[in-house]
């Protein structure tokens, strides 16, 4: 049996909601299986958030930069140890200046890291010598790129510390022959809306198909739980899926905006009023540290430590 951890409990709580002792015994029955553990919980009703969430727990800034032609945009994280740096104009010029080269790239992070950043120096070469001049550990985090071949690529940052930059950083690559200032319009609500609501999935047919599995079973076992007959439950899990759906797909999510009007139909009724269908090919959502577990210290203790040598 798995060493169940106080810092493994606290690590389900903070992911599902659960009392200490159902999370502790969650981890007891799937052997310390986080991922097993919150499907445990959800399967007997105790967890409270329906999907894991990541927790921010790197600094630094998220990144978006546009094209002048506007069909083109580039996303990217590059993260610190401290809050402190986020804030340091050396830093932020740097952050700008690696989004605005990664339009120039085909978006990977690797092709960004070996890009010619300035004279004899590559973006990653260029990072180490700010990490040199600022003295803190930075690093490339990740980067993407959306392009249209018709069509327009909004960008929307929340919370901008300073234009482009911040911690939430999203991109909406639009398709249509409409014109440039309804796509720009439809674009920032979309991108906002993309922002606030942390769709997973564009549409249906592109969910991960483990994830839906396990959507599935989790679902099902709940409905049997309940003791409803195996037919009913397959009508139930129906509906339970659709739901699931308009949680995670975009194009099936109420419009923040306006919640009585689905994603897919705000689409279908701005390409009416533009004079050309307009569709949604993509979406790119950075939020600042998300998935990195920073290591806690207990302050009291590294003082206690240092006084005692």
């Amino acid at each position: 049996m798995a060493d169940i951890t106080a810092s493994m409990v606290k690590d389900l709580r903070e992911k599902t909601g659960a009392g200490m002792m159902d999370a502790k015994n969650a981890l007891v029955e799937n052997n310390g299986d986080m991922e097993a553990a919150i499907d445990w919980l959800r399967t007997k009703g105790l967890a409270k958030a329906a999907k894991k969430s990541g927790r921010t727990a790197a600094e630094g800034l998220v990144a978006v930069a546009s094209s002048e032609c506007g069909k083109q945009a580039a996303l990217v994280e590059i993260n610190a140890e401290t809050d402190f740096v986020g804030r340091n104009d050396q830093f932020q010029g740097f952050v700008k200046k690696a989004a605005a080269l990664a339009i120039t790239t085909d978006g990977a992070t690797e092709s960004l890291a070996n890009a010619a950043f300035e004279a004899g120096k590559t973006t990653s070469e260029a990072l180490t010598a700010l990490i040199a001049t600022i003295g803190e550990n930075m690093s490339l985090r990740r980067s993407t790129k959306l392009s249209v071949g018709e069509g327009y690529v909004a960008s929307y940052v929340h919370n901008a510390i300073a234009p482009n930059l911040g911690k939430i950083g999203v991109l909406v690559a639009l398709e249509s022959a409409a014109p440039a200032e309804k796509l720009q319009e439809l674009g920032k609500q979309l991108a906002m809306h993309v922002a606030a609501a942390a769709p997973e999935f564009l549409d249906v047919a592109s969910v991960d198909p483990a994830a839906m599995e396990r959507e599935k079973q989790v679902q099902r076992e709940t409905a049997l739980a309940s003791g409803k007959p195996a037919e009913i439950v397959e009508k139930m899990l129906e509906g339970r899926m659709r739901k699931y759906y308009e949680e995670v797909c975009v194009l099936e999510q109420a419009f923040i905006m306006d919640p009585d009007t689905k994603i897919s139909a705000l689409l279908d009724k701005a390409g009416k009023e533009a004079g050309a269908p307009i569709k949604l090919a993509a979406f790119a959502r950075f939020v600042l540290g998300e998935g990195i577990e920073k290591e806690e210290t207990d302050f009291a203790a590294e003082v206690a430590a240092a006084v005692n040598g």
